[in-house]
């Protein structure tokens, strides 16, 4: 885990402030491929509409098309164009992806602070925009993880015996 280095780190530069152990369980989460590490929770596209409007669709677009930020829907077919348009549609290749790095990162200006059952939704609305669920489906631990990507197969494993990798694996903390 990074966080307890990096508390040291700044304690010893005088920077920032050790922060509550509130603050580090919201951090500490790691989704792999599989699903582990997902919370429980569970969301609709159609719940995760008003969120979306609310809360992204002011950096990125109405219906994912980007605008301050980057699209999040979109894209499909274009990788192997001379402009390929990289989304979560269209490049990434895991579903579970999509919630951690919405449950971290996201809202830019306030990450963190949506709680499970709303990145499951804002989760579920983003695979809607792209065509790869119904606005009805439930996301939740066990279903997001079988979410079939369109680029599911588009990266290869990492042959390196260091890294410890193959598809599909998880991620490189468990296979350590």
């Amino acid at each position: 885990m990074l966080m307890p280095n990096l508390v040291a780190i700044l304690a010893l530069l005088a920077v920032g402030r050790t922060p509550t152990p509130e603050e580090i369980r919201a951090w500490d989460i790691s989704v792999a491929p599989d699903g582990a590490g997902l919370p429980e929770g569970s969301g609709t596209a159609a719940a995760g509409k008003e969120i979306y409007a609310n809360r992204c669709a002011r950096c990125h677009g109405a219906k994912g098309e980007g605008r301050d930020s980057v699209p999040v829907a979109g894209g499909q077919g274009t990788l192997k164009s001379p402009k390929p348009l990289r989304t979560v549609g269209s490049y990434w290749p895991y579903a579970t992806t999509i919630f951690d790095y919405v449950s971290r990162a996201m809202p830019f200006d306030k990450p963190g602070t949506l709680s499970h059952d709303q990145v499951y939704a804002v989760t579920a609305y983003v695979l809607y925009l792209n065509g790869i669920v119904a606005e009805d489906a439930m996301i939740d631990a066990r279903s997001l993880p079988k979410v079939q990507m369109p680029n599911r197969n588009g990266f290869v494993p990492d042959p390196r015996p260091d890294v410890g990798r193959t598809r599909g694996s998880g991620s490189a903390r468990k296979a350590r």
